[in-house]
Protein backbone atom coordinates (compact mmCIF):
# COMPACT_ATOMS: atom_id res chain seq x y z
CA UNK A 1 0.00 0.00 0.00
CA UNK A 2 2.21 2.51 1.07
CA UNK A 3 4.12 2.37 -2.66
CA UNK A 4 1.06 2.90 -4.17
CA UNK A 5 0.19 5.65 -1.83
CA UNK A 6 3.37 7.17 -2.55
CA UNK A 7 2.46 7.44 -6.18
CA UNK A 8 -1.03 8.91 -5.67
CA UNK A 9 0.12 11.81 -3.82
CA UNK A 10 2.66 12.46 -6.10
CA UNK A 11 0.49 12.02 -9.08
CA UNK A 12 -1.49 15.41 -6.48
CA UNK A 13 1.57 17.77 -6.43
CA UNK A 14 0.33 20.08 -8.94
CA UNK A 15 -3.62 20.05 -7.60
CA UNK A 16 -2.10 21.06 -4.11
CA UNK A 17 -0.24 23.92 -5.60
CA UNK A 18 -3.65 25.08 -7.34
CA UNK A 19 -5.73 24.30 -3.94
CA UNK A 20 -3.13 26.59 -1.92
CA UNK A 21 -2.81 29.23 -4.07
CA UNK A 22 -6.56 29.54 -4.29
CA UNK A 23 -6.66 29.71 -0.99
CA UNK A 24 -3.79 31.67 -0.22
CA UNK A 25 -5.90 34.91 -2.84
CA UNK A 26 -8.77 34.35 -0.13
CA UNK A 27 -7.71 35.29 3.52
CA UNK A 28 -10.71 35.86 6.03
CA UNK A 29 -10.16 36.66 9.59
CA UNK A 30 -11.55 34.81 12.25
CA UNK A 31 -15.44 33.56 12.17
CA UNK A 32 -15.54 35.26 8.92
CA UNK A 33 -14.41 32.94 6.74
CA UNK A 34 -17.38 32.24 4.43
CA UNK A 35 -15.66 32.18 1.46
CA UNK A 36 -12.79 29.93 2.74
CA UNK A 37 -15.20 26.85 4.26
CA UNK A 38 -17.70 27.26 1.07
CA UNK A 39 -14.44 26.36 -0.80
CA UNK A 40 -13.41 23.96 1.20
CA UNK A 41 -16.98 22.30 1.30
CA UNK A 42 -17.21 22.03 -2.21
CA UNK A 43 -13.71 20.19 -2.70
CA UNK A 44 -14.82 17.56 -0.54
CA UNK A 45 -18.90 17.27 -1.68
CA UNK A 46 -16.66 17.20 -5.54
CA UNK A 47 -14.81 13.77 -3.86
CA UNK A 48 -18.30 12.77 -2.71
CA UNK A 49 -16.98 12.98 0.83
CA UNK A 50 -19.64 13.71 3.51
CA UNK A 51 -19.54 17.50 5.17
CA UNK A 52 -20.93 19.69 7.63
CA UNK A 53 -21.10 22.99 7.64
CA UNK A 54 -21.16 25.80 10.37
CA UNK A 55 -20.00 24.06 13.24
CA UNK A 56 -18.09 26.22 15.66
CA UNK A 57 -19.82 29.26 13.38
CA UNK A 58 -17.45 28.87 10.27
CA UNK A 59 -15.68 25.69 10.80
CA UNK A 60 -16.50 22.79 8.17
CA UNK A 61 -16.00 19.35 9.09
CA UNK A 62 -15.72 15.44 6.65
CA UNK A 63 -16.11 12.17 7.67
CA UNK A 64 -14.53 9.11 5.72
CA UNK A 65 -15.89 5.93 7.18
CA UNK A 66 -13.80 3.00 6.88
CA UNK A 67 -15.26 -0.66 6.09
CA UNK A 68 -15.06 -1.71 9.39
CA UNK A 69 -15.83 -0.91 12.80
CA UNK A 70 -13.21 0.40 14.88
CA UNK A 71 -11.62 4.06 16.32
CA UNK A 72 -11.97 7.57 14.71
CA UNK A 73 -9.16 9.59 14.58
CA UNK A 74 -9.50 13.62 13.58
CA UNK A 75 -7.07 15.63 11.32
CA UNK A 76 -7.42 18.85 12.27
CA UNK A 77 -6.18 22.30 9.79
CA UNK A 78 -6.93 25.39 10.82
CA UNK A 79 -8.28 28.14 8.13
CA UNK A 80 -8.46 31.73 9.09
CA UNK A 81 -5.86 34.75 8.18
CA UNK A 82 -4.39 37.47 10.19
CA UNK A 83 -5.11 41.13 9.40
CA UNK A 84 -1.71 42.29 7.37
CA UNK A 85 -1.52 43.41 3.99
CA UNK A 86 0.47 41.29 1.81
CA UNK A 87 3.49 42.60 0.31
CA UNK A 88 5.25 38.98 -1.22
CA UNK A 89 4.29 40.65 -4.88
CA UNK A 90 3.23 36.70 -5.76
CA UNK A 91 0.95 36.26 -8.70
CA UNK A 92 -1.53 34.71 -6.69
CA UNK A 93 -1.16 37.11 -3.79
CA UNK A 94 -4.43 38.42 -1.39
CA UNK A 95 -6.85 39.42 -3.35
CA UNK A 96 -8.64 41.15 0.30
CA UNK A 97 -6.99 44.50 0.99
CA UNK A 98 -5.68 44.37 4.79
CA UNK A 99 -5.62 40.87 5.01
CA UNK A 100 -3.27 37.79 4.61
CA UNK A 101 -2.33 34.38 4.96
CA UNK A 102 0.77 35.08 6.92
CA UNK A 103 0.85 32.18 9.08
CA UNK A 104 0.40 29.72 6.22
CA UNK A 105 -2.87 28.33 6.99
CA UNK A 106 -3.80 28.37 3.55
CA UNK A 107 -1.35 25.22 3.39
CA UNK A 108 -2.79 23.70 6.36
CA UNK A 109 -6.34 23.40 4.81
CA UNK A 110 -5.07 22.27 1.38
CA UNK A 111 -2.12 19.26 2.93
CA UNK A 112 -6.06 17.88 4.92
CA UNK A 113 -7.99 18.42 1.87
CA UNK A 114 -5.22 16.35 0.08
CA UNK A 115 -4.96 13.31 2.35
CA UNK A 116 -8.93 13.85 2.44
CA UNK A 117 -8.93 13.04 -1.40
CA UNK A 118 -6.28 10.32 -1.23
CA UNK A 119 -7.66 8.77 1.58
CA UNK A 120 -10.97 8.42 0.75
CA UNK A 121 -10.23 5.43 -1.99
CA UNK A 122 -8.68 3.48 0.90
CA UNK A 123 -11.78 3.78 2.75
CA UNK A 124 -13.09 0.10 2.18
CA UNK A 125 -9.60 -0.71 4.04
CA UNK A 126 -10.05 1.02 7.02
CA UNK A 127 -11.43 -0.29 10.20
CA UNK A 128 -12.51 2.64 12.19
CA UNK A 129 -12.95 6.79 10.55
CA UNK A 130 -11.52 9.56 9.86
CA UNK A 131 -12.99 12.82 11.05
CA UNK A 132 -11.88 16.39 9.37
CA UNK A 133 -11.90 19.30 11.19
CA UNK A 134 -11.25 22.60 9.14
CA UNK A 135 -11.35 24.88 12.08
CA UNK A 136 -11.96 28.59 11.83
CA UNK A 137 -10.32 31.63 14.68
CA UNK A 138 -7.20 29.63 15.30
CA UNK A 139 -5.63 33.22 15.42
CA UNK A 140 -7.92 34.62 18.12
CA UNK A 141 -7.75 31.58 19.90
CA UNK A 142 -11.14 31.30 19.93
CA UNK A 143 -12.27 28.42 16.83
CA UNK A 144 -11.15 25.47 18.95
CA UNK A 145 -13.34 25.98 21.93
CA UNK A 146 -16.20 27.04 19.50
CA UNK A 147 -16.04 23.58 17.71
CA UNK A 148 -15.76 21.62 20.81
CA UNK A 149 -19.18 23.53 22.04
CA UNK A 150 -20.18 22.31 18.92
CA UNK A 151 -19.45 18.74 19.08
CA UNK A 152 -16.98 18.46 16.86
CA UNK A 153 -14.98 15.52 19.07
CA UNK A 154 -18.63 13.27 19.05
CA UNK A 155 -20.44 11.35 16.48
CA UNK A 156 -18.69 9.49 16.30
CA UNK A 157 -16.31 9.81 19.12
CA UNK A 158 -12.95 10.70 18.41
CA UNK A 159 -10.22 8.71 19.76
CA UNK A 160 -7.17 10.60 18.74
CA UNK A 161 -6.04 13.61 16.68
CA UNK A 162 -3.29 14.73 14.65
CA UNK A 163 -2.11 18.90 13.37
CA UNK A 164 0.34 20.31 11.97
CA UNK A 165 1.65 23.61 11.47
CA UNK A 166 4.43 25.22 8.68
CA UNK A 167 7.46 25.97 10.51
CA UNK A 168 10.19 28.29 8.58
CA UNK A 169 12.87 27.68 11.46
CA UNK A 170 13.06 24.06 9.98
CA UNK A 171 14.50 23.52 6.64
CA UNK A 172 12.08 22.63 3.78
CA UNK A 173 10.67 19.16 4.17
CA UNK A 174 11.89 18.51 7.61
CA UNK A 175 9.60 17.45 10.19
CA UNK A 176 9.69 18.56 14.14
CA UNK A 177 8.35 16.48 16.69
CA UNK A 178 8.17 16.09 20.14
CA UNK A 179 6.60 14.19 23.24
CA UNK A 180 5.48 16.67 25.86
CA UNK A 181 4.92 20.55 25.42
CA UNK A 182 5.72 21.71 21.98
CA UNK A 183 3.95 25.16 22.52
CA UNK A 184 3.48 27.56 24.85
CA UNK A 185 0.02 28.36 27.32
CA UNK A 186 -0.93 32.06 25.93
CA UNK A 187 -2.16 34.29 28.76
CA UNK A 188 -3.16 38.04 28.64
CA UNK A 189 -2.52 40.72 31.11
CA UNK A 190 -4.25 44.29 31.75
CA UNK A 191 -2.69 46.99 34.02
CA UNK A 192 -4.37 50.19 35.00
CA UNK A 193 -2.06 52.44 36.97
CA UNK A 194 -3.96 55.09 38.97
CA UNK A 195 -2.14 58.33 39.65
CA UNK A 196 -2.71 62.13 40.99
CA UNK A 197 -2.02 64.13 37.29
CA UNK A 198 -0.22 68.04 37.17
CA UNK A 199 2.46 69.74 35.84
CA UNK A 200 5.57 68.40 34.52
CA UNK A 201 7.52 71.38 36.71
CA UNK A 202 5.63 70.87 39.78
CA UNK A 203 5.91 66.75 40.27
CA UNK A 204 6.05 66.74 44.51
CA UNK A 205 1.92 67.46 43.67
CA UNK A 206 1.35 64.95 41.55
CA UNK A 207 1.89 60.55 41.92
CA UNK A 208 2.99 60.24 38.42
CA UNK A 209 1.51 56.92 36.75
CA UNK A 210 4.44 56.70 34.91
CA UNK A 211 7.44 56.38 36.87
CA UNK A 212 5.07 53.81 38.62
CA UNK A 213 4.98 51.82 35.69
CA UNK A 214 8.63 51.89 34.91
CA UNK A 215 9.46 50.40 38.43
CA UNK A 216 7.06 47.83 37.91
CA UNK A 217 7.61 46.92 34.66
CA UNK A 218 11.17 46.51 35.32
CA UNK A 219 10.06 44.37 38.19
CA UNK A 220 8.22 42.20 36.66
CA UNK A 221 11.00 40.77 34.36
CA UNK A 222 13.00 39.78 37.88
CA UNK A 223 10.38 37.20 38.35
CA UNK A 224 11.61 35.55 35.01
CA UNK A 225 15.06 36.23 36.07
CA UNK A 226 15.44 35.65 39.46
CA UNK A 227 12.18 33.55 40.64
CA UNK A 228 11.66 30.82 37.84
CA UNK A 229 14.44 27.75 37.57
CA UNK A 230 16.82 28.64 35.19
CA UNK A 231 16.12 25.35 33.66
CA UNK A 232 12.36 26.28 33.09
CA UNK A 233 10.68 28.24 30.68
CA UNK A 234 8.87 31.29 31.00
CA UNK A 235 8.04 34.63 29.43
CA UNK A 236 6.27 38.07 30.23
CA UNK A 237 6.30 40.37 27.31
CA UNK A 238 4.69 44.39 27.43
CA UNK A 239 2.54 45.06 24.24
CA UNK A 240 1.12 48.26 25.28
CA UNK A 241 1.91 51.04 27.10
CA UNK A 242 -0.35 54.12 26.86
CA UNK A 243 -0.30 57.57 28.71
CA UNK A 244 -0.39 61.21 28.85
CA UNK A 245 -0.93 63.89 26.47
CA UNK A 246 1.75 66.64 26.21
CA UNK A 247 4.92 66.77 27.02
CA UNK A 248 4.56 69.11 30.47
CA UNK A 249 1.64 67.37 32.03
CA UNK A 250 1.68 64.43 34.17
CA UNK A 251 -1.21 62.39 33.49
CA UNK A 252 -3.78 60.67 36.01
CA UNK A 253 -3.21 57.14 34.86
CA UNK A 254 -1.15 54.47 32.55
CA UNK A 255 -2.29 51.46 31.06
CA UNK A 256 -0.47 48.23 29.96
CA UNK A 257 -0.84 45.18 28.54
CA UNK A 258 1.24 41.79 27.76
CA UNK A 259 1.26 38.66 27.65
CA UNK A 260 2.84 35.78 29.61
CA UNK A 261 4.15 32.09 28.03
CA UNK A 262 4.70 29.19 30.21
CA UNK A 263 4.76 25.53 29.69
CA UNK A 264 3.93 24.29 33.51
CA UNK A 265 0.97 24.51 35.41
CA UNK A 266 2.55 25.92 38.07
CA UNK A 267 4.57 28.31 36.93
CA UNK A 268 1.72 29.53 34.97
CA UNK A 269 -0.22 30.51 38.37
CA UNK A 270 3.18 31.39 40.21
CA UNK A 271 3.60 34.06 37.82
CA UNK A 272 0.23 35.59 37.96
CA UNK A 273 0.06 35.98 41.97
CA UNK A 274 3.50 37.60 41.64
CA UNK A 275 2.72 40.44 38.60
CA UNK A 276 -0.49 40.89 41.54
CA UNK A 277 1.87 41.44 44.47
CA UNK A 278 4.42 43.40 42.92
CA UNK A 279 2.07 45.70 41.22
CA UNK A 280 0.29 46.22 44.50
CA UNK A 281 3.05 46.87 46.65
CA UNK A 282 4.70 49.17 44.25
CA UNK A 283 1.13 50.96 44.07
CA UNK A 284 0.91 51.18 47.83
CA UNK A 285 4.15 52.48 48.37
CA UNK A 286 3.88 55.19 45.99
CA UNK A 287 0.05 56.23 47.17
CA UNK A 288 -1.64 55.39 44.05
CA UNK A 289 -4.43 52.86 42.69
CA UNK A 290 -4.23 50.29 40.34
CA UNK A 291 -6.57 47.76 38.15
CA UNK A 292 -5.20 44.35 37.33
CA UNK A 293 -6.71 41.86 35.43
CA UNK A 294 -5.00 38.86 34.42
CA UNK A 295 -6.48 36.39 31.77
CA UNK A 296 -5.87 32.75 31.46
CA UNK A 297 -5.89 31.67 28.13
CA UNK A 298 -5.34 28.63 25.77
CA UNK A 299 -3.01 25.86 28.02
CA UNK A 300 -0.21 24.46 26.43
CA UNK A 301 -0.35 22.37 23.79
CA UNK A 302 0.85 18.96 25.27
CA UNK A 303 1.45 15.84 22.88
CA UNK A 304 0.56 12.37 24.30
CA UNK A 305 3.40 10.46 25.07
CA UNK A 306 2.32 6.94 23.77
CA UNK A 307 0.63 8.18 20.70
CA UNK A 308 3.10 10.66 19.95
CA UNK A 309 5.53 8.00 20.26
CA UNK A 310 3.95 5.86 17.84
CA UNK A 311 3.31 8.51 15.63
CA UNK A 312 7.44 9.17 15.23
CA UNK A 313 8.11 5.64 14.82
CA UNK A 314 5.66 5.54 11.74
CA UNK A 315 6.86 9.20 10.34
CA UNK A 316 10.77 7.29 10.79
CA UNK A 317 9.57 3.94 9.06
CA UNK A 318 7.22 5.18 6.01
CA UNK A 319 9.00 8.73 5.32
CA UNK A 320 12.38 7.84 5.03
CA UNK A 321 13.66 10.46 3.03
CA UNK A 322 12.33 12.91 5.23
CA UNK A 323 14.41 14.07 8.14
CA UNK A 324 12.65 13.62 11.51
CA UNK A 325 13.77 16.79 13.98
CA UNK A 326 13.11 14.86 17.40
CA UNK A 327 12.90 16.27 19.95
CA UNK A 328 12.19 19.59 18.17
CA UNK A 329 12.76 23.00 20.28
CA UNK A 330 9.32 23.69 21.64
CA UNK A 331 7.78 27.25 20.62
CA UNK A 332 6.64 29.74 22.90
CA UNK A 333 3.88 31.13 20.79
CA UNK A 334 0.01 29.91 21.50
CA UNK A 335 -1.90 27.31 19.90
CA UNK A 336 -5.53 26.33 20.51
CA UNK A 337 -5.33 22.89 19.08
CA UNK A 338 -3.86 22.49 22.81
CA UNK A 339 -7.79 22.72 23.58
CA UNK A 340 -8.27 19.11 21.86
CA UNK A 341 -5.62 17.41 23.20
CA UNK A 342 -7.14 18.33 26.44
CA UNK A 343 -10.23 16.27 25.60
CA UNK A 344 -8.49 13.23 23.70
CA UNK A 345 -4.68 12.02 23.02
CA UNK A 346 -3.12 13.48 20.07
CA UNK A 347 -0.29 14.68 18.29
CA UNK A 348 0.88 18.36 16.80
CA UNK A 349 3.75 18.82 14.62
CA UNK A 350 5.95 21.18 13.00
CA UNK A 351 6.36 20.71 8.97
CA UNK A 352 9.77 22.50 7.99
CA UNK A 353 9.37 25.14 5.11
CA UNK A 354 12.72 27.31 5.39
CA UNK A 355 14.42 27.87 2.20
CA UNK A 356 17.29 30.01 1.45
CA UNK A 357 18.09 29.31 -2.12
CA UNK A 358 14.09 30.31 -2.80
CA UNK A 359 14.14 33.22 -0.40
CA UNK A 360 11.93 31.73 2.26
CA UNK A 361 13.27 33.24 4.75
CA UNK A 362 10.69 35.16 6.26
CA UNK A 363 9.26 34.02 9.93
CA UNK A 364 5.60 33.81 10.51
CA UNK A 365 3.24 36.93 10.92
CA UNK A 366 5.71 38.75 8.35
CA UNK A 367 3.97 40.64 5.20
CA UNK A 368 6.38 38.88 2.93
CA UNK A 369 5.52 35.55 4.61
CA UNK A 370 5.32 31.89 1.88
CA UNK A 371 5.40 28.69 1.98
CA UNK A 372 8.15 26.39 0.15
CA UNK A 373 5.33 24.64 -1.70
CA UNK A 374 7.27 21.59 -2.31
CA UNK A 375 6.46 20.45 1.47
CA UNK A 376 2.84 19.99 0.41
CA UNK A 377 2.87 16.33 -0.55
CA UNK A 378 5.36 15.47 2.31
CA UNK A 379 2.11 16.67 4.50
CA UNK A 380 -0.08 14.88 2.73
CA UNK A 381 2.08 11.71 3.45
CA UNK A 382 2.61 12.13 7.34
CA UNK A 383 -0.80 12.70 7.70
CA UNK A 384 -1.99 10.08 5.76
CA UNK A 385 0.64 7.37 7.08
CA UNK A 386 -0.46 8.17 10.29
CA UNK A 387 -3.97 7.45 10.14
CA UNK A 388 -3.72 4.06 7.84
CA UNK A 389 -1.09 3.07 10.38
CA UNK A 390 -3.81 4.07 13.28
CA UNK A 391 -6.87 2.58 11.47
CA UNK A 392 -5.01 -0.38 9.88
Amino acid sequence: MNKLLQQEIEGLKNELVEMRRKFHQIPELGFEEYETSALINDYLKNWGIETKRNVGETGVTALIKGKGEGKTIAIRADIDALPIEEKTDLDFASKNKGKMHACGHDSHITIALGTAKVLSKYKDRLNGNIKFIFQPAEEILSGAKAMIEDGVLKDPEVDAIIGLHNWPELNSGEIGIKTGSIMAAADKFEVVIKGVGGHGALPHKTVDPIVVSAEIINALQRIISREIDPQETAVISIGTLNSGTAFNIIPDELKFSGTVRTFDDNIRKYIARRMEEIISAACQGAGCDFDFDYHFGIPATVNDEKFTQRVIKVLREKLRDTKIVEPVTPSMGGEDFSLFLNKVPGTYFFLGTGNEEKGIIHSIHHPEYTIDEDILPIGVKAFSEIVLNYLS
